[in-house]
Protein backbone atom coordinates (compact mmCIF):
# COMPACT_ATOMS: atom_id res chain seq x y z
CA UNK A 1 0.00 0.00 0.00
CA UNK A 2 2.94 2.22 0.98
CA UNK A 3 4.85 1.75 -2.36
CA UNK A 4 1.39 1.92 -4.37
CA UNK A 5 1.17 5.92 -2.63
CA UNK A 6 5.10 6.62 -3.00
CA UNK A 7 4.55 5.57 -6.82
CA UNK A 8 1.11 7.57 -7.65
CA UNK A 9 2.97 10.31 -5.97
CA UNK A 10 5.93 10.11 -8.58
CA UNK A 11 3.35 10.03 -10.99
CA UNK A 12 1.26 13.26 -10.27
CA UNK A 13 4.63 15.24 -9.11
CA UNK A 14 6.67 14.64 -12.52
CA UNK A 15 4.13 15.03 -14.40
CA UNK A 16 2.80 18.46 -12.85
CA UNK A 17 5.95 19.25 -12.33
CA UNK A 18 7.35 18.60 -15.99
CA UNK A 19 3.75 20.57 -17.45
CA UNK A 20 3.98 23.71 -15.28
CA UNK A 21 8.07 24.00 -16.53
CA UNK A 22 8.25 25.46 -19.53
CA UNK A 23 11.84 25.09 -19.80
CA UNK A 24 11.20 21.34 -19.98
CA UNK A 25 9.90 21.77 -23.50
CA UNK A 26 10.16 25.26 -24.93
CA UNK A 27 14.28 24.77 -25.78
CA UNK A 28 13.37 21.77 -27.84
CA UNK A 29 10.78 23.13 -29.58
CA UNK A 30 11.91 26.34 -30.61
CA UNK A 31 15.28 25.06 -31.33
CA UNK A 32 13.63 22.02 -33.81
CA UNK A 33 11.35 24.37 -35.30
CA UNK A 34 14.46 27.06 -36.15
CA UNK A 35 16.95 24.42 -37.14
CA UNK A 36 14.17 22.44 -39.11
CA UNK A 37 15.43 19.52 -37.03
CA UNK A 38 13.58 16.11 -38.48
CA UNK A 39 10.91 15.05 -35.55
CA UNK A 40 13.20 11.93 -35.04
CA UNK A 41 16.07 13.86 -34.50
CA UNK A 42 13.76 16.22 -32.22
CA UNK A 43 12.62 13.74 -29.95
CA UNK A 44 16.57 11.60 -29.73
CA UNK A 45 17.57 15.05 -28.08
CA UNK A 46 14.63 15.49 -26.17
CA UNK A 47 14.82 12.16 -24.84
CA UNK A 48 18.56 12.00 -24.09
CA UNK A 49 18.18 15.76 -22.42
CA UNK A 50 15.30 13.94 -20.30
CA UNK A 51 17.42 11.45 -19.38
CA UNK A 52 20.52 13.90 -17.91
CA UNK A 53 18.01 16.07 -16.28
CA UNK A 54 16.60 13.24 -14.12
CA UNK A 55 20.13 11.74 -13.75
CA UNK A 56 21.34 14.55 -12.09
CA UNK A 57 18.97 14.78 -9.23
CA UNK A 58 19.17 10.89 -8.75
CA UNK A 59 22.41 11.04 -8.27
CA UNK A 60 22.41 13.53 -6.50
CA UNK A 61 19.30 12.24 -4.14
CA UNK A 62 21.66 8.78 -3.77
CA UNK A 63 24.53 11.00 -2.42
CA UNK A 64 22.35 12.15 0.14
CA UNK A 65 21.34 8.97 1.33
CA UNK A 66 24.72 7.62 1.43
CA UNK A 67 26.15 10.73 3.20
CA UNK A 68 23.22 10.99 5.39
CA UNK A 69 22.52 14.43 4.10
CA UNK A 70 19.50 16.50 5.27
CA UNK A 71 16.64 16.91 2.91
CA UNK A 72 17.17 20.87 3.23
CA UNK A 73 20.47 20.80 2.95
CA UNK A 74 19.86 18.59 -0.51
CA UNK A 75 17.40 21.02 -1.19
CA UNK A 76 19.70 23.93 -0.93
CA UNK A 77 21.70 22.57 -3.03
CA UNK A 78 19.54 21.79 -5.44
CA UNK A 79 18.25 25.52 -5.62
CA UNK A 80 21.56 26.82 -6.20
CA UNK A 81 21.43 24.14 -9.09
CA UNK A 82 18.54 25.59 -10.59
CA UNK A 83 19.73 29.34 -10.39
CA UNK A 84 22.85 27.55 -12.03
CA UNK A 85 20.87 26.14 -14.94
CA UNK A 86 18.38 29.56 -15.29
CA UNK A 87 21.20 31.60 -15.96
CA UNK A 88 22.50 29.44 -18.87
CA UNK A 89 19.57 29.01 -20.41
CA UNK A 90 18.70 32.78 -20.31
CA UNK A 91 22.44 33.14 -21.82
CA UNK A 92 22.51 30.44 -24.42
CA UNK A 93 18.75 32.17 -25.10
CA UNK A 94 20.37 35.74 -25.53
CA UNK A 95 23.20 34.28 -27.26
CA UNK A 96 21.38 32.51 -29.84
CA UNK A 97 18.78 34.82 -30.21
CA UNK A 98 21.95 37.99 -31.19
CA UNK A 99 23.30 34.99 -33.96
CA UNK A 100 19.70 34.29 -35.43
CA UNK A 101 19.28 38.11 -35.79
CA UNK A 102 22.48 38.69 -37.42
CA UNK A 103 21.76 35.63 -39.32
CA UNK A 104 18.26 37.16 -40.16
CA UNK A 105 19.37 40.38 -41.52
CA UNK A 106 21.60 39.06 -43.86
CA UNK A 107 19.78 36.83 -45.27
CA UNK A 108 17.62 40.11 -46.14
CA UNK A 109 17.32 40.63 -49.87
CA UNK A 110 18.51 44.00 -50.92
CA UNK A 111 19.34 45.32 -54.63
CA UNK A 112 22.51 46.55 -56.23
CA UNK A 113 22.42 48.56 -59.52
CA UNK A 114 25.12 48.18 -61.97
CA UNK A 115 25.75 50.27 -65.37
CA UNK A 116 28.28 48.72 -67.81
CA UNK A 117 27.24 50.93 -70.64
CA UNK A 118 24.40 53.35 -71.58
CA UNK A 119 22.30 50.80 -73.08
CA UNK A 120 23.21 48.12 -70.39
CA UNK A 121 21.52 49.35 -66.93
CA UNK A 122 20.10 46.54 -64.31
CA UNK A 123 20.12 45.60 -60.84
CA UNK A 124 21.48 42.56 -59.09
CA UNK A 125 19.80 41.16 -55.79
CA UNK A 126 21.00 39.25 -53.41
CA UNK A 127 21.50 38.83 -49.72
CA UNK A 128 24.86 38.20 -47.69
CA UNK A 129 23.70 34.32 -46.62
CA UNK A 130 26.27 32.70 -48.65
CA UNK A 131 28.08 29.75 -47.85
CA UNK A 132 30.97 31.61 -46.09
CA UNK A 133 28.20 32.72 -43.60
CA UNK A 134 26.73 29.29 -43.05
CA UNK A 135 29.79 27.50 -42.27
CA UNK A 136 31.24 30.05 -39.80
CA UNK A 137 28.26 31.66 -37.95
CA UNK A 138 26.32 28.09 -37.78
CA UNK A 139 26.34 26.38 -34.22
CA UNK A 140 24.28 23.39 -35.62
CA UNK A 141 26.54 20.96 -33.82
CA UNK A 142 26.91 21.91 -30.21
CA UNK A 143 23.63 23.51 -29.89
CA UNK A 144 22.20 19.63 -28.84
CA UNK A 145 25.11 19.49 -26.35
CA UNK A 146 24.63 22.87 -25.20
CA UNK A 147 20.82 22.03 -24.17
CA UNK A 148 22.25 18.09 -22.62
CA UNK A 149 24.53 20.43 -20.61
CA UNK A 150 21.59 22.74 -19.01
CA UNK A 151 19.70 19.67 -18.61
CA UNK A 152 22.01 18.28 -16.78
CA UNK A 153 22.44 20.82 -14.49
CA UNK A 154 19.25 21.59 -13.80
CA UNK A 155 17.42 20.34 -11.14
CA UNK A 156 14.45 17.86 -10.27
CA UNK A 157 13.38 19.76 -7.24
CA UNK A 158 10.27 16.91 -6.69
CA UNK A 159 12.45 14.17 -6.66
CA UNK A 160 14.74 14.56 -3.38
CA UNK A 161 12.02 14.57 -0.96
CA UNK A 162 10.15 11.34 -2.71
CA UNK A 163 13.81 9.74 -2.48
CA UNK A 164 14.63 10.58 0.92
CA UNK A 165 11.09 9.07 2.47
CA UNK A 166 11.84 5.67 1.41
CA UNK A 167 15.37 5.54 2.26
CA UNK A 168 14.24 7.11 5.41
CA UNK A 169 12.44 3.87 5.78
CA UNK A 170 15.75 1.62 4.96
CA UNK A 171 13.97 0.21 1.83
CA UNK A 172 15.83 0.55 -0.96
CA UNK A 173 13.39 -1.52 -3.51
CA UNK A 174 11.14 1.26 -2.76
CA UNK A 175 13.38 3.76 -3.47
CA UNK A 176 14.37 2.57 -6.79
CA UNK A 177 10.77 2.06 -8.12
CA UNK A 178 10.12 6.14 -7.19
CA UNK A 179 12.95 6.91 -8.78
CA UNK A 180 12.07 4.77 -12.38
CA UNK A 181 8.83 6.09 -12.02
CA UNK A 182 9.44 8.93 -11.60
CA UNK A 183 11.92 9.46 -14.10
CA UNK A 184 9.15 7.85 -17.09
CA UNK A 185 6.68 10.09 -16.27
CA UNK A 186 9.23 13.28 -16.49
CA UNK A 187 11.02 12.02 -19.26
CA UNK A 188 7.54 10.40 -21.13
CA UNK A 189 5.73 14.12 -20.55
CA UNK A 190 8.81 16.24 -21.88
CA UNK A 191 8.51 13.91 -25.29
CA UNK A 192 4.73 13.97 -25.60
CA UNK A 193 4.32 17.24 -25.62
CA UNK A 194 7.46 18.35 -27.51
CA UNK A 195 6.54 15.89 -30.29
CA UNK A 196 2.74 17.00 -30.33
CA UNK A 197 3.49 20.82 -30.41
CA UNK A 198 6.46 20.34 -32.75
CA UNK A 199 3.82 18.18 -34.76
CA UNK A 200 1.85 21.12 -35.25
CA UNK A 201 4.54 23.33 -36.27
CA UNK A 202 5.74 21.65 -38.80
CA UNK A 203 3.35 23.59 -41.77
CA UNK A 204 3.20 26.64 -39.98
CA UNK A 205 4.75 29.13 -41.81
CA UNK A 206 6.40 32.91 -40.06
CA UNK A 207 5.99 34.43 -43.96
CA UNK A 208 8.58 37.44 -43.95
CA UNK A 209 9.99 36.70 -39.90
CA UNK A 210 10.83 33.21 -41.18
CA UNK A 211 14.37 34.34 -41.61
CA UNK A 212 14.41 35.79 -38.30
CA UNK A 213 13.11 32.49 -36.83
CA UNK A 214 16.45 31.34 -34.59
CA UNK A 215 16.35 34.80 -33.41
CA UNK A 216 12.43 34.14 -32.27
CA UNK A 217 13.38 30.99 -30.80
CA UNK A 218 16.13 32.20 -28.75
CA UNK A 219 14.23 34.99 -27.08
CA UNK A 220 10.95 32.21 -26.36
CA UNK A 221 14.41 30.39 -24.72
CA UNK A 222 15.22 32.74 -23.12
CA UNK A 223 12.00 33.89 -21.69
CA UNK A 224 11.43 30.05 -20.24
CA UNK A 225 14.58 30.58 -18.33
CA UNK A 226 13.45 33.88 -17.09
CA UNK A 227 10.25 32.32 -15.92
CA UNK A 228 11.82 30.16 -14.35
CA UNK A 229 14.30 32.53 -12.46
CA UNK A 230 11.36 34.72 -11.28
CA UNK A 231 8.27 32.27 -10.70
CA UNK A 232 10.10 29.86 -9.77
CA UNK A 233 8.55 27.07 -12.07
Amino acid sequence: MELQILIWTAISIGFIHTIIGPDHYLPFIMIARARKWKLIKTMWVTFFCGIGHVLGSVLLGVVGVLLGISVGLLENVESVRGDIASWLLIGFGIAYAAWGLRIGLRATEHSHKHTHNENDNHQHIHHHLGTHAHLHGNPQSITPWVLFIIFVLGPCEPLIPLLMYPAAQGSWINLIWVTIVFGITTIGTMTLIVFVISKGLLNIKLGFLEKYSHAIAGLIIALAGLSIKLLGL
